[in-house]
């Protein structure tokens, strides 16, 4: 089997998510399988919110790189690399505040993804025109969206399947110590 490649959608793996039968008949699985749907999506989550992340890097550079040439700035964009880096203006991030344990699953096939979405080459920024860095810009800000609208329904799936589990746990038809006893193996 061929390893998985990132897509701008998320890839299968995320469409099977997203699927509105995803969910269905999950308050009769066994609770080791909510558990591993709950840990699935967690993974998706982390691959699609570290790709994100990649192409919001990749599109602040851009995008400052054409403030940069439209404001006649004299400064060299490695100078404004961390005021860049600063994301200044940005609001928080959806889905702050949850707690990741997980690495994405393969962060060079998602860097080589985010790479291949334009032509431009960063380390040679300045020498591209205006018309190409502004292509670029389109291109990343559409890929970024793309993955933010998955990302914020596999976070809807975590979140039912979280719940889920929480409803067991309140009704008395999971036990929280058989859950410590298979964490601790």
């Amino acid at each position: 089997m061929s390893p998985r490649k990132p897509t701008a959608a998320g890839g299968a793996a995320v469409d099977a998510l997203l699927d509105p039968s995803f969910l269905d008949g999950a308050e009769t699985l066994p609770m080791a399988e909510v558990r591993r749907l709950r840990r699935q999506a967690e993974q998706e989550e982390v691959n699609l919110s570290y790709t994100r992340r990649l192409l919001q890097g990749r599109l602040d550079i851009v995008r400052r790189e054409l403030q940069r040439r439209a404001d006649n700035d004299g400064r060299s964009l490695m100078d404004l690399l961390p005021e860049i880096l600063a994301e200044k203006g940005r609001g928080p991030a959806h889905g702050l505040g949850r707690h990741q344990t997980v690495q994405p699953s393969s962060p060079e096939e998602f860097e080589s993804w985010v790479n291949g979405l334009t032509d431009v080459d960063l380390s040679s920024i300045q020498e591209l025109s205006d018309a190409k860095l502004e292509k670029a810009a389109r291109a990343l800000a559409e890929a970024e969206k793309g993955l933010s609208e998955r990302r914020r329904g596999v976070q809807n799936v975590m979140d039912a399947l979280a719940g889920e589990l929480g409803r067991r746990y309140r009704e008395g038809e999971a036990d929280v110590a058989a859950l410590l006893a298979d964490e601790g193996r």
